[in-house]
């Protein structure tokens, strides 16, 4: 039985399970201090023949002289199988109830899941995955997560975080964690080919979704484009970027680390306008925006994609345009509410 299916079986049949258990290594005990007292063997041939009398193996190379030894050898034969017997029915039904556990909690997932829209995918529980998972969590944001691994499955604790124990390459499974009606997808596997696979099939499957996805070796960044990611990130890259400003901007690198780590009560966050939002149809001059020192609009991203860096006065604002901010995570939280 599998690891995993012993962690479903309820406090009852774990202690029955080690009751069993118990109950064979105590007749086992049992019978190496009987043969020990009435044959004389000692203590390991005695603890070797009560085993095998208990399990009925029988290799017949030690056996009982005595009478009272044959007598002893009966009453273990009888009551050492029937203990057997009990302890291999209660392993059964444990092995039973704890299957039928764990399909029940994967229908129960599977249908919750089917609820699922606009959230985002995490293809990836390692040391990257987890990062972004904390982050969702940290923002209240529903997702799904895709690990091959139960034992890093294992470590991710929240109510929103679905688990899907799986290959993340798989269709079928990207299709259970609701890639037709998620928001974004998240790939971080450590293999480039497996992440370019993800890509792919997640991109074929919602052309309007926005993937994320880990470059292990930077030559793969041009490839995971071309598959369809919206975005891709080399973790090593960054790193050493992020290296060579601490080393020659220590100043701007404190700041922008100070920003990441939310040590200051400064947050970058993107507007996006929607049909009701206030500011849509409006002059960047008559919106709150410039009125608000403690925040700093520093580009606006149209809906064709294009970023515009410290816009002017009279640009118009439309509906699809993303306002990047920042400042005070209150002035920018309630800005978003506009």
């Amino acid at each position: 039985m599998a690891v995993g299916n012993l962690q479903t079986l309820d406090g009852i049949a774990r202690r029955k399970l080690l009751f069993a258990a118990f109950l064979v290594v105590l007749m086992i005990v049992i019978g190496a201090v009987g043969f020990q007292l009435f044959e004389g063997f000692s203590w390991l041939d005695s603890l070797y023949t009560s085993a095998q009398t208990v399990t009925t193996v029988g290799y017949g190379d030690l056996t009982p002289i005595t009478k009272a030894g044959r007598v002893f050898a009966i009453i273990l034969m009888l009551t050492g199988a029937g203990t057997v017997l009990y302890a291999l029915s209660v392993l059964a039904q444990a092995v039973v109830q704890s299957e039928m556990v764990e399909a029940f909690s994967q229908r129960r997932r599977v249908k919750e899941m089917e609820k699922l829209e606009g959230h985002y995918i995490v293809c990836g529980a390692g040391r990257v995955g987890r990062r972004i998972i904390r982050n969702l969590q940290d923002q209240g944001l529903p997702h799904v997560i895709i690990e091959s691994s139960e034992s890093k499955l294992s470590e991710v604790d929240s109510p929103l975080s679905f688990l899907s124990i799986g290959d993340a390459t798989s269709e079928e499974k990207l299709i259970e964690a609701g890639v037709k009606r998620a928001r974004g997808l998240a790939s971080c596997l450590p293999d480039d080919a497996a992440n370019v696979y993800v890509v792919l099939t997640a991109r074929g499957l919602n052309p309007d979704l926005h993937i994320v996805a880990r470059a292990v070796e930077e030559q793969a960044e041009a490839t995971l484009v071309r598959a369809g990611a919206s975005r891709v990130v080399a973790p090593t890259i960054i790193g050493s970027q992020s290296m060579a400003r601490a080393l020659l901007k220590p100043a701007v690198a404190d700041f922008m680390d100070s920003i990441v780590a939310e040590t200051m009560d400064l947050v970058f966050e993107e507007i996006a306008i929607g049909p009701a939002s206030s500011f849509s149809g409006k002059l960047l001059i008559d919106t709150p925006l410039l009125d608000d020192a403690s925040v700093i609009l520093v580009a606006i991203r149209s809906k064709n994609g294009e970023l515009e860096f410290q816009p002017k006065k009279d640009r118009i604002i439309h509906e699809g345009d993303l306002l990047i901010v920042i400042g005070k995570a209150e002035s920018v939280q309630r800005l978003m509410h506009k």
